[in-house]
């Protein structure tokens, strides 16, 4: 009697070599280095006051898809968390004669405190409940602002100092302001990148797709969901603060329930789910905001168009479609 040994052939998919798992790593790096070069000599050739502007909300963005994109939580509320962190970088700054290097991680902490309690309530509900809660919540933080003293109601905080950045660098310059800017919002964006490639991130997005299952793995999705939710309040705190000396004002309008319409709308167009769809979206939307504004009113109906053929056309966003395309994760 013959013995037959069966010898097990390697699929033809070879498992990742270190070489091949460090090309996705290799891509997003030239990306990043392509997009600061941009930066860096845009203020040369494009109004500062704009780009500091579109990068005050790009990190917004980036703030609200790292939650919706990677948490799978829609919040409604996200003002709330832009606007404090505003309302506190001006009152800091202008009241307490603080620098920016404390008026900013004010505004982010502010942010953070906020998302913990606010997180704490809303995470107890799932789906449109918790879209709700949040948005709840966040218009009992727009009429706290309407009648609080320290913000001046309607009037808002005018004349915010700029300040010098750790006592030497005069911040009264919009270039020099821009550059600053610009710190915050590559540390923002690679703090985000980080945490969306971190074992936390991964367990996040187990979370977003099968919640069940990755409690039966033993993960505690309450705690996670909490974390990536002050997470991103943080830095939307961070982003509003930016805005607050950017600007020199601090108003109503940072908390009110369109600015959290406006996230939503620029992560849906520039891309949900992905690094750089969120900066694209801002890109779009401000800039529309910015050279359409002699429009009036129209403004809105064409974001609204915009919004509903990102709906009905591509839901993957300007980023996720190119990327589709090319074959390249963005």
């Amino acid at each position: 009697m013959t013995m037959v040994q069966e010898i097990a052939v390697p699929p033809l998919t070879a498992t990742p070599t270190p070489m091949r798992a460090a090309e996705p790593a290799a891509h997003y790096g030239r990306l990043f280095i392509a997009l600061t070069a941009v930066l860096l000599v845009a203020p040369f050739a494009v109004y500062p006051m704009f780009l500091m502007t579109l990068l005050c909300f790009a990190l917004f963005a980036c703030a609200f898809n790292l939650l919706l994109g990677y948490g799978g939580l829609l919040s409604f509320g996200h003002a709330a968390y832009f606007g404090m962190g505003a309302y506190i970088t001006g009152y800091a700054a202008k009241s307490w004669g603080l620098g920016p290097e404390l008026t900013v991680p004010l505004g982010a902490l502010t942010g953070a405190g906020l998302g913990l309690v606010f997180g704490a309530l809303a995470i107890r509900r799932q789906g449109i409940y918790f879209s709700m809660i949040t948005l709840a919540l966040a218009q009992m933080v727009f009429f706290f602002c309407l009648q609080a003293a320290f913000t001046h109601g309607e009037d808002g905080i005018q004349g915010i100092p700029r300040g010098h950045l750790f006592g030497l660098v005069d911040l009264s310059d919009d270039r020099v302001l821009y550059y600053v800017v610009l710190a915050l919002f590559m540390a923002g964006l690679l703090g985000i990148f980080r945490i969306i490639h971190s074992p936390f991130g991964q367990v996040l997005k187990a979370i977003r797709e099968n919640e069940p299952r990755a409690i039966s793995l033993g993960y505690n999705a309450a705690r996670y969901k909490l974390a990536v939710f002050v997470i991103s309040s943080a830095i939307a705190g961070a982003a509003g603060g930016m805005k607050a000396l950017v600007f020199q004002l601090a108003t109503l309008t940072d908390v009110h329930w369109t600015m959290s319409g406006e996230v939503v709308l620029m992560t849906l167009v520039g891309g949900m789910g992905t690094v750089f769809g969120p900066i694209v979206g801002a890109a779009v939307i401000i800039t529309m905001q910015n050279y359409l504004a002699h429009l009036g009113a129209w403004v809105t109906v064409v974001q609204g168009a915009i919004f509903v053929a990102c709906v009905l056309l591509f839901r993957e966003g300007i980023v996720g479609v190119i990327g589709r395309c090319l074959r390249w994760r963005l």
